[in-house]
């Protein structure tokens, strides 16, 4: 007997038709995955550089075209009015923002250059009281009228009302409401006030932990 027909059907072989089809297909694919890939870079470009054009308007930047109000084809009047309103809001809140930085700015480097002019004067004044009373909490609250400025609102303090521990923590107290620099901030004192307020009360601050450590109370 002859061998018998394999019934099975027979793989037609790959045509080159069909093989560039499927080159065509995966190529298009390709394509594809990378036309969306690039899209959301730009997107994710443009971002940034919105963002960019935003810390560069706020903080002195040079302009950028992102600056400019673009114009969209075919937009209506009324979208369009809106969207340039907007945009004028934007800007004028970032100059504004710009202005009070910069203003900022300058007062620092002026209470600086100030500060720096006034600090040998004033540190030689401030030494010249603490002289020989270092570490002296009593020798300095009994004598703190003389290095503070007259609208301080101190009340002098004499070593007599300073005997006990307990009367030098109440001094103590009231000196450091009286010239902290915080308060004085507050009460609006001038440079030279608040520079005499932050001098003088680190020197009481280092007495305080001195007297804590050796009088106990």
């Amino acid at each position: 007997m002859g061998a018998r027909a394999n019934s099975a059907p027979k793989q037609r072989a790959p045509t080159v038709d069909s093989m560039f089809d499927s080159q065509t297909q995966s190529k298009g694919a390709d394509a594809s995955h990378r036309t969306t890939t690039a899209s959301a870079s730009m997107k994710k470009a443009s971002s940034t550089t919105n963002i960019a054009d935003d810390l560069s308007a706020i903080f002195g930047g040079a302009p950028t075209s992102s600056e400019e109000f673009q114009e969209i084809q075919g937009e209506g009047d009324e979208r369009r009015r809106a969207r340039f309103e907007r945009h004028q809001r934007t800007r004028e809140r970032a100059a504004k923002a710009l202005a009070e930085k910069n203003e900022r700015d300058m007062q620092v480097q002026r209470e600086q250059a100030e500060r720096h002019r006034i600090a040998e004067t004033l540190d030689f004044e401030i030494k010249r009281w603490a002289a020989g009373k270092e570490g002296n909490l009593r020798a300095l609250l009994s004598t703190l009228q003389y290095v503070l400025w007259p609208e301080s609102g101190w009340q002098p303090v004499s070593l007599t009302d300073l005997i006990t521990g307990a009367a030098v923590k109440k001094v103590y107290r009231k000196a450091t409401l009286c010239i902290h620099p915080d308060k004085v901030q507050q009460k609006g004192a001038n440079l030279q006030q608040k520079y005499i307020a932050e001098k003088v009360f680190d020197l009481l601050k280092e007495a305080w932990n001195k007297f804590n450590s050796e009088e106990l109370f």
